[in-house]
């Protein structure tokens, strides 16, 4: 079942970066880019649960985790190519409101999205951006896993 839950939960994350995607170029309505996520994609094995919530939570949010993730930038968030964006605004949002998610599962999730879909390097910056995060937000678990 833990096996399962993992793989639900990449699919999930999946899907919810290239729906956030969408949202983020499109301006379309969430609840119109997820019934239309639910009906062209086989959700069988997708944790549709963790979908809606990083699905709804990110824009819910967002205004909060451009002003997290702003200080480890190093241009305009508006620079940021869109993808790479839309990864950290997931990514930020696991740090600061998953946080039975460990923070190393987000770091590595977050880089293989962003390999997946991103530019080139783009998991670098992501990656940099993030783990500085973590670093503000996860201090304590990242000290005790060290510790």
């Amino acid at each position: 079942m833990e096996k399962q839950s993992i793989s639900g939960k990449r699919k999930a994350r999946k899907l919810a970066l290239q729906a956030l995607y969408q949202w983020f170029m499109s301006g379309n309505e969430l609840h119109e880019i997820e019934a239309e996520f639910r009906v062209i994609n086989n959700m069988a094995k997708v944790d549709v649960d963790y979908f809606c919530r990083i699905l709804h939570g990110v824009p819910e949010q967002v205004a909060t985790l451009d002003e997290r993730i702003t200080p480890f930038l190093d241009r305009e968030i508006t620079g940021l190519n869109p993808i790479e964006l839309t990864v950290l605004r997931i990514g930020s949002f696991e740090l600061l409101y998953c946080p039975e998610i460990p923070y190393k599962v987000v770091l590595d999730e977050s880089i293989s999205l962003t390999k997946e879909f991103g530019s080139q390097d783009g998991y670098r910056y992501v990656n940099g951006v993030l783990n500085s995060l973590a670093q503000q937000v996860r201090a304590i678990e990242i000290n005790h896993n060290y510790g």
